[in-house]
């Protein structure tokens, strides 16, 4: 019977197999056939038959029958992107939140994850003398503000439900949510119309709408959002901000996805 010494061994001699195959692999765009990677590795053709179908059921290798090489695959690239996403976002998202305040004459924001908090990573301030100004590294409860209202409501299933069974309300405002009830209520509403409110729940006087960019299997990668004086808010200017926070949002999805 083999001691936990030698599977701890085994293991890490098959994880140094699959390292030594990617970077060899990545050495060569062109890719290889099955015996030059056997000789390149110093691996048994058999084992490597069992590696090369495991990491290939994975999307980490590609196979070409017409060449009959093999190659790094697909799953490197999409680690790649995911990576990148939120850098990319950010430098994306700066001209975009530019429109949409030129447009709206009122401040907007990009929103990040932050644990259980919503974290502005950009922000454009508008040009009127009363107004909301969003800074970067602010930080606010997910139930409190539009931009988290909408990545949560666009969660996964899963992830949502563990926020809603530990979170806990504090009251930043008269108007804060302070119900898993209610908070549920409004995250329906938003993935149905595609847009959360938040109405003086974390900042007294200010309304805030906000929409989720989303990757392309649909989970919320962020969310843009756009601030104003509540004494501002009527149906005409939430249409105009609708309207911009919509276009925002496709245009930056498309700048991210290409």
């Amino acid at each position: 019977m083999n001691s936990p010494l030698e599977h701890s061994s085994s293991a890490v001699k098959s994880a140094d197999r699959v390292l030594d195959l990617f970077e060899l692999l990545a050495r060569r765009s062109n890719g290889l056939p099955h015996q030059e990677i056997a000789e390149a590795l110093d691996i048994p053709k058999s084992s490597l038959t069992q590696l090369l179908k495991t990491v290939i059921s994975r999307g980490y290798v590609s196979y070409s029958g017409s060449d009959k090489h093999y190659r790094l695959g697909d799953r490197f690239t999409s680690i790649v992107r995911q990576l990148s996403r939120p850098l990319d976002l950010v430098t994306q998202a700066l001209p975009v939140l530019e429109e949409i305040t030129a447009k709206t004459r009122e401040s907007s924001a990009l929103n990040l994850l932050k644990g259980n908090q919503a974290e502005v990573v950009a922000a454009v301030s508008g040009p009127q003398r009363l107004g909301s100004h969003m800074r970067t590294g602010d930080l606010a409860p997910l139930y409190a503000t539009s931009g988290g209202k909408i990545i949560l409501a666009h969660m996964a299933d899963a992830l949502r439900e563990k926020y809603l069974a530990k979170v806990e309300f504090e009251a930043a405002t008269k108007k804060t949510i302070s119900s898993v009830k209610e908070l549920r209520r409004q995250l329906v509403k938003a993935r149905q119309a595609g847009i959360a409110y938040s109405f003086e729940e974390f900042t007294p006087g200010i309304v805030g709408l906000a929409k989720a960019i989303l990757s392309e299997g649909g989970e919320p990668l962020g969310s843009i959002n756009v601030a104003l004086p509540a004494v501002r808010f009527d149906s005409k200017i939430e249409k105009l901000v609708t309207e911009a926070l919509t276009e925002a949002k496709l245009e930056l999805e498309r700048r991210i996805r290409f």
